[in-house]
């Protein structure tokens, strides 16, 4: 899928469009693809005289990445992170470098959905993490405490 595909799965819009282009890989997980150009905004001031892609951004990168896994039974809903667990950062990820994000849901409960997944440059392991998120029907809202 390329941007314009993307963009009919996913409520993102640019300038928080986070990947370029992703697929579901006939091993079942969500493959994506971001180049970091160097002039997104997520730099600027990150820092000055050496810009690196923030570790919330490449979370957001992979959570992305993840959501091509959603079929259409889960259209019309939105999907918001829930939590981040077991986040690393390897390496860090700088204008010019490619990531490749690999991601796999392991666990759906409700709306929640449960997911891991890494990021490598040049092969290289950068971000890896544990990741969960609920699928929100469009216009309502999530309570994650009973209501009395």
């Amino acid at each position: 899928m390329n941007r314009e595909e993307l963009m009919k799965i996913l409520p993102h819009r640019p300038p928080m469009l986070l990947i370029d282009e992703a697929e579901k890989g006939e091993d079942g997980k969500a493959h994506g693809v971001y180049t970091v150009r160097g002039d997104e905004w997520f730099l600027q001031g990150h820092f000055p005289g050496m810009p690196i892609v923030p570790g919330v951004i490449q979370c957001e990168m992979m959570a992305q990445t993840c959501c091509v896994l959603l079929d259409a039974e889960h259209a019309g809903g939105t999907p918001m992170f829930a939590g981040l667990d077991k986040v690393r950062f390897r390496r860090n990820i700088v204008p010019g470098d490619r990531i490749e994000m690999v991601c796999e849901l392991v666990k759906k409960k409700g709306p929640f959905f449960f997911a891991k997944g890494s990021g490598f440059v040049n092969g290289k392991l950068c971000v890896s993490g544990e990741f969960s998120f609920a699928l929100v029907q469009t216009g309502g809202e999530l309570s994650c405490s009973p209501k009395s």
